[in-house]
């Protein structure tokens, strides 16, 4: 099964406003944010115009789109491939992986409890000396 897709051709040099919306949207909406302030106070068209273009590109209220992406090729990878093979091996995997987190979660918590037992025992043999030496208290 073949696919087409339609690919729209990148201009070979981008005009200024082009290479200025890919620089915002690489450092973020708080980017976007803080030219829009920077246009209010220089020049208050300017400013409402960035206003006007971030709600109308739903820049505004859209998350970011690194995590949606992420999001989704992590949801991609729990769907099934469609070989068996390869399925059964995914699945006998993240069982495995589960099973040795789980393993060493356990063994964190019984290294926390040994540290914590050790700590408490310290601190009565502490108390119970000083309790039995009245002039170390002095």
């Amino acid at each position: 099964m073949t696919t087409a897709t339609h690919v729209t051709p990148l201009p070979s040099q981008p005009g200024w406003f082009t290479r200025a919306e890919n620089w915002l949207d690489s450092k973020g909406k708080g980017a976007w944010i803080a030219a829009m302030v920077l246009g209010f106070v220089f020049f208050w068209p300017v400013g409402l115009a960035l206003l006007f273009y971030m709600i109308w590109s739903k820049r505004m209220f859209t998350s970011c789109s690194r995590k949606s992406t992420s999001m989704r090729q992590g949801m991609r990878a729990m769907r099934p491939s469609g070989n068996s093979a390869f399925d059964s091996y995914k699945a006998d995997t993240l069982r495995r992986l589960e099973e040795e987190q789980e393993q060493f979660e356990a063994f964190l918590e019984r290294l926390r409890d040994a540290k914590d037992k050790a700590e408490f025992d310290q601190f009565m043999e502490d108390r119970s000396r000083k309790g039995a030496d009245p002039a170390a208290e002095a």
